[in-house]
């Protein structure tokens, strides 16, 4: 009782001792892609399954996933999204691509804006990579929507180069995640 007074009285700091759990959106939350070629630049999505992410402001520790489906691609062209399924993300192996973040550097403000870095592991096509990845977040309300942006050497990480002899594909795809996400719940834990 005495502790659940504390927290009314001054309930900004123990705000600190909260953790955060928060439920992507798909319907709100979209992954973007763009490779150039020597051609043109192609542009693209994926959509996103699901997600939940928990964060402990205090001590920066996240745990959760962000699972995007693979087989959604769509670059605008039904003869390239084929071959990029099929050759290269080879999606009806690899259905999903998932981010599992396990800390995150700089403080996610409860709200306004807030810049951070979110480190985690990056699975696609079968294989992890580590990876910190920088994350612009507006809060407000209950309401996290963010835009990460960070590049992806498939080529390097074991997926088929697409080039052909006249046609050259860059070897790093550039990403945006934009996602959406509302607070599930924040729970107490015990102050040290």
């Amino acid at each position: 009782m005495k502790r659940l007074l504390a927290c009314l009285v001054l309930l900004p700091a123990c705000a600190l001792l909260a953790q955060t759990a928060l439920e992507i959106d798909p319907a709100q939350s979209k992954v973007e892609f763009s490779v150039d070629s020597t051609l043109h630049k192609i542009h693209g999505t994926f959509q996103v399954r699901r997600g939940t992410i928990r964060f402990d402001p205090e001590t920066g520790k996240v745990s959760g996933e962000l699972i995007v489906d693979a087989t959604s691609g769509d670059s605008g062209s039904s003869a390239r999204d084929h071959r990029m399924h099929k050759e290269i993300l080879q999606s009806d192996r690899y259905p999903e691509i998932v981010f599992r973040p396990d800390r995150v550097e700089g403080k996610v403000a409860p709200e306004g804006a807030s810049q951070v870095q979110l480190h985690g592991i990056f699975s696609i096509h079968g294989s992890d990579h580590e990876m910190t990845v920088p994350v612009d977040v507006q809060a407000g309300g209950g309401l996290y929507t963010s835009t990460a942006h960070f590049v992806v050497p498939y080529i390097k990480w074991g997926m088929k180069n697409p080039s052909t002899f006249v046609l050259r594909v860059n070897e790093i795809v550039e990403i945006t995640a934009h996602t959406s996400a509302h607070t599930l719940h924040t729970t107490a834990r015990a102050a040290r």
